[in-house]
């Protein structure tokens, strides 16, 4: 490398950010991920044994998904080549694989194809690669933040190994902080930069898991706080600092993804789980995620009838006004009514009898012989009605003391609801203990 060379190099990487200049670049200086990258895992053992093929990273933004794919091509000695669906097209993808075809049948290196966002190449770009990553043409990098078995081709996930990403923990994050603010090759080992511990514990839990945007925070607070630090005396990185270089944080969801049903998800299980606490914070994240409020509304009136049932029959009511009010006022406003029911829903005794009991009687309809409506059942309200039978012996249940009549309403002795002892459904259990006795008497 020329003299003009090497000086054009250092110039480039000096105006890199502080992220893209501390990119590990080996697995030895890769953080974070230890499920797939500690020893015995399974990603390790197919770089060491150079068997890697095919491979999806899928996880959240800044956990190191690219930075890997550049690893194991430099750990495999493969040649590195990188596409982005959202900028690059079939013709380029097509040039890339020619390349690599190429490269092999004259006896060079292997390609490594890394992918970003490869969910938003559409089928036919997706369906372009498949013979090339089966004849192991490419050795195919696919980094998404979707679910690949929702957002990918069928075919392409059958052909690679699916890794799952995980946002780095607190932890993690100050080790990438400390390794930035000490490295002086990359980072700011050069400066005398004092971090208080609480500036990096605030730094590491407000980043979300995200080991980009905690750099970035670092470097508007490094460069922001040196403009106003005397000369030679050190960088004073506080919580207030760090907490003054962030702006209004982008809450990661999408409405339509799978931060959308897992937070749906982690909703409905801690409201069934009786935990007003969490019902409420999941409810908030998808309230700042930009989450419809119909969807919402919906989800709290089934849960309603599902998990609280007749233990608590005020529950629907109060879902189905609460999607009322919503309508009528919406956000922000409605947050208030959406924050009581959660919290009463949580609150309130848990029956899923009247769900299992639909449920055991359409497997009995799905499954068994249709039941006929007995004839004093049938409607008789029509000309020659009585002749057939229909509605005759028939008996008016408000014409009985106890308001229950005796008769077999079904035809078979079968029981598909039984309430739970809990809330006002131990009540209709008792009841119905001494309904069950006299309908028996008919059959």
């Amino acid at each position: 490398m020329s003299l003009f060379e090497k000086a054009e190099k250092e110039n480039l990487d000096r105006a890199q950010p502080l992220a893209a200049r501390m990119r590990p670049r080996s697995l030895e200086e890769f953080i974070g991920q230890p499920h797939l990258l500690g020893e015995g895992k399974l990603l390790r053992r197919l770089v060491t044994s150079d068997r890697l093929g095919s491979v999806i990273f899928f996880g959240p933004p800044g956990t190191g998904k690219t930075t890997l794919a550049r690893i194991l091509a430099r750990e495999t000695s493969r040649k590195f080549a990188q596409l982005s669906a959202i900028l690059h097209g079939v013709k380029d993808l097509r040039e890339v694989l020619a390349g690599a075809r190429d490269s092999l049948a004259t006896g060079g290196p292997a390609t490594l194809l890394f992918i970003d966002e490869i969910h938003r190449f559409n089928r036919a770009q997706q369906d372009a690669m498949l013979a090339d990553v089966e004849d192991g043409i490419v050795t195919l990098v696919g980094a998404t933040t979707s679910n690949p078995f929702f957002a990918v081709n069928g075919a392409l996930v059958s052909r690679s190994q699916i890794f799952q990403f995980e946002p780095l923990t607190e932890d993690e994050i100050k080790t990438t902080l400390n390794r930035a603010i000490a490295d002086k090759e990359r980072g700011y080992g050069r400066k005398k930069i004092q971090a208080n511990p609480d500036a990096l514990d605030f730094l590491a839990a407000v980043c979300d898991g995200d080991a980009r945007q905690a750099l970035s925070i670092l470097e508007i607070a490094v460069l922001s706080t040196e403009a106003q630090t005397p000369f030679n005396a050190p960088i004073e990185l506080t919580a207030q600092v760090v907490r003054n270089s962030i702006s209004k944080r982008a809450i990661q969801y999408d409405p339509t993804g799978d931060e959308h049903y897992d937070c749906a998800s982690a909703l409905i299980k801690s409201i069934r789980g009786s935990d007003p606490d969490a019902g409420i914070y999941w409810l908030a994240r998808m309230i700042e995620g930009g989450e419809d409020v119909r969807f919402l509304c919906r989800r709290l009136i089934i849960l309603a009838s599902e998990d609280v049932g007749n233990a608590d029959p005020h529950a629907l009511p109060l879902a189905v006004a609460c999607s009322q009010a919503c309508e009528q006022i919406g956000l922000p406003e409605c947050q208030l009514t959406l924050a009581q029911t959660v919290t009463y829903l949580a609150c309130a005794p848990k029956s899923n009898s009247a769900t299992t009991a639909i449920g055991a009687a359409r497997k009995d309809i799905q499954e068994n012989r249709i039941l006929p409506v007995p004839r004093f059942l049938r409607d008789g309200h029509y000309a020659g009605g009585k002749q057939l039978g229909h509605g005759v012996g028939y008996q008016y249940s408000h014409n009985e003391e106890d308001g229950v009549s005796t008769q077999d309403y079904l035809g078979i002795d079968a029981e598909y609801y039984h309430p739970v002892d809990r809330g006002f459904e131990s009540e209709l259990a008792n009841r119905l203990k001494e309904i069950r006795k006299k309908l028996r008497q008919a059959k």
